[in-house]
């Protein structure tokens, strides 16, 4: 048992400083120049304490003192809206509301020449809440089947779509990284856009060009209008408290996962919402797109 409890020791000093190491390198904790070499520091006295220091348990208690210091340092890291942002996440939206009008403020319509060439166009438009009748589902894949963006948009009777993409908001010097996203690098970011621009810079101007598959939702009017309200409520909430993106917990699938428990009908989290390409898969399986047809015809369905 002694043994089997200091190999568990062992293994949760690991991970916690994997944690640190990974917090001091990536999170703008401290200047980026410094940050490796406090990243590596702490590591190789990590090491070397455990090693050769004369009582094991001081160097632990030392180590949970030094890490519990990290964490609460972490966790005050301030998020921002103001900074040197990529032009296409320049703009901070919001939404104002009049009874069942709901005016968008900063709804993003760029004209794109490529990827990265565009007209930037920040529009504001008024939706009628009462005639928001259906919600899609958008996923975007581009390296293999388990990853894949998934995007909501609302439809307001056939005529208007507005497309909501929840993603990480870069600064001009960033670009995106997995493990960073674990560690406060970006902010979180709700791209509201017409459902076009964020669909057609994928399927035409992004290289390579991704897939790009759009599910109807099985969602009665109301659950729809209530998802909507939240995303709403969200999106105001982040204009003025700005927090950060989470590769895991609030990432594409899971803070959409978030909106929909403002429903009773709220699907349980499971492994397919955090291997999000498997996000349509889990949806056919409860019922919540089409299932008049097998989901390998569905597949086949590219926007």
């Amino acid at each position: 048992m002694k043994i089997l409890g200091g190999i568990l020791v062992g293994l949760v000093v690991m991970a916690m400083t994997l944690w640190a190491v990974g917090m001091l390198y990536f999170s703008p904790l401290l200047p980026e120049p410094a940050r490796a070499i406090a990243a590596g520091g702490f590591a190789v006295l990590t090491v070397l304490a455990f090693l050769f220091l004369p009582r094991c348990g001081r160097a632990l208690l030392g180590f949970v003192v030094v890490f519990a210091i990290l964490v609460v340092l972490f966790f005050r890291i301030p998020a921002s809206n103001d900074r040197d942002w990529q032009p296409e996440v320049a703009m901070t939206p919001y939404a104002t509301i009049n009874g069942d009008m709901i005016t968008i403020h900063n709804v993003r319509n760029f004209d794109y020449q490529t990827e990265t060439e565009f007209t930037p166009h920040w529009e504001t438009r008024t939706y009628d809440l009462k005639k928001l009748d259906a919600v899609d589902a958008i996923a975007v894949y581009w390296a293999g089947k388990a990853i894949a963006h998934i995007m909501v948009s609302f439809d307001f009777g056939g005529k208007d779509h507005l497309a909501v993409s929840i993603e990480t908001r870069k600064e001009k010097s960033e670009s995106y990284s997995t493990l960073a996203g674990f560690f406060r690098q970006y902010e979180l970011y709700y791209v509201v856009a017409d459902e076009r621009d964020v669909i057609r810079v994928r399927t035409t101007y992004r290289q390579p060009q991704e897939d790009v598959y759009l599910y109807r939702a099985r969602a009665s009017v109301g659950n729809v209008r209530r998802i909507f309200l939240d995303y709403v409520k969200t999106i105001n909430e982040l204009r003025l408290r700005p927090t950060y993106y989470n590769t895991l917990t609030t990432d594409c699938t899971t803070s959409i996962l978030l909106h929909t428990c403002v429903n009773p009908e709220s699907p349980p989290l499971s492994w397919k919402v955090l291997l999000s390409g498997y996000v349509p898969d889990y949806l056919y399986e409860l019922g919540r797109i089409d299932t008049s047809r097998p989901f390998a015809e569905l597949e086949k369905c590219r926007v």
